[in-house]
């Protein structure tokens, strides 16, 4: 055993290595886990008792030398060796470092919210698993409405009265029903509808609704408002137009249609040749609804507003096929790295 310790000791002194990789393959011949240094500890066991201490401390010893020579001769080799000269050298190209990007729904999203931030209003969030009452019973939502049947709905097959919100609409029963008037504030979230994924529709999908509660609230404040959130959004030039709908928890109710920005007015997939877009869905809140809340109906008047960030987000980056938002190719995503 002490034979072998002193011709590693003279091997060891006598190493050499021509590049880092050099240097590693001998930590690795001699200090890993099947080295020559560490064969000679699984062999100490064998060693006689009145020798285990002169031997031990030949083989620490050997160790460490072993450990000081490589380190040795990686030093000659190191990064920072390597970084010092890379640096002195002005030619070389800069390094190529990719940064990241926000997702193109997150940054329509925050644009949303900033807009209707500048006149007032705050933000509010609630459960993406809701119950009947705040998803259809309080809005106003009949028991034979065709948004209670599985084929537009997700319920949770354990309890029927539990699903996933098809609106954000929810959000602004609790909030009706945990503040008091004046209410001004949107509800940006995510959704869930039983429907065919395509171009322009998908079963997961993001919205922001918007409620305005107060004494005197009228439809030419609600029009006001999208006016306004429409310019914004999209440009001082663009037009909307407001088409008489029906929604439950809405009376008067309407959608909103802007011009097309992909085709200009033109004619497109996205606008089904029409030159306009319907981004959002609105009206003054029924007064059922209001009294579901507890709001008196006789004092209080207000307007709702919900739109898809999707239908906005193709809009505004000229985009023709939703599915993009969901595949995560690095090459889409790519593109918006230098949106704020």
């Amino acid at each position: 055993m002490i034979d072998r310790i002193n011709r590693l000791v003279a091997e060891i002194d006598t190493l050499k290595a021509g590049s880092l990789d050099e240097a590693e393959q001998l930590r690795v011949k001699y200090l890993s886990k099947k080295g020559f240094v560490s064969v000679l500890f699984d062999d100490f066991k064998s060693v006689p008792a009145e020798l285990k201490r002169e031997v031990g401390q030949m083989l620490n010893d050997l160790k460490n030398k072993a450990h000081q020579k490589i380190d040795e001769l990686k030093s000659g080799f190191d990064q920072g060796s390597i970084a010092s000269s890379v640096n002195q050298d002005l030619t070389r190209p800069v390094h190529n470092i990719q940064t990241g990007s926000r997702h193109p729904l997150s940054i329509v999203r925050n644009q949303i919210i900033d807009i209707f931030a500048r006149i007032g209003f705050t933000v509010a969030d609630g459960p993406e698993i809701e119950d009947d009452w705040h998803n259809f019973s309080a809005l106003n939502f009949t028991a034979d409405h065709p948004a209670r049947d599985m084929q537009d709905t997700f319920f949770i097959a354990t309890n029927p009265d539990i699903l996933l919100r098809t609106h954000t609409s929810s959000v602004q029963i609790r909030t009706m029903e945990t503040t008091k008037p004046p209410i001004r504030m949107i509800f940006p979230g995510r959704v869930f509808r039983n429907e065919a994924i395509s171009a322009r529709a998908h079963c997961i999908f993001h919205q922001v609704e918007g409620l305005y509660i107060d004494k005197h609230v009228s439809f030419a404040d609600l029009k006001q408002t999208l006016m306004y959130f429409a310019k914004e959004m999209f440009g001082e030039n663009t037009q909307i137009r407001l088409r008489p709908s029906y929604f439950p928890f809405t009376e008067p109710s309407g959608e909103m249609d802007v011009s097309c920005l992909i085709c200009g007015g033109v004619g497109c997939n996205i606008c089904k040749y029409t030159g306009w877009v319907e981004i959002l869905g609105c009206g003054m809140v029924d007064p059922n609804a209001l009294e579901n809340c507890g709001i008196d109906s006789q004092t209080y008047t207000g307007f709702a507003f919900g739109m898809g960030i999707e239908r906005i987000t193709m809009l505004k980056y000229q985009i023709r096929d939703l599915r993009l938002f969901y595949e995560n190719d690095l090459r889409f995503l790519q593109q918006f790295s230098g949106a704020f």
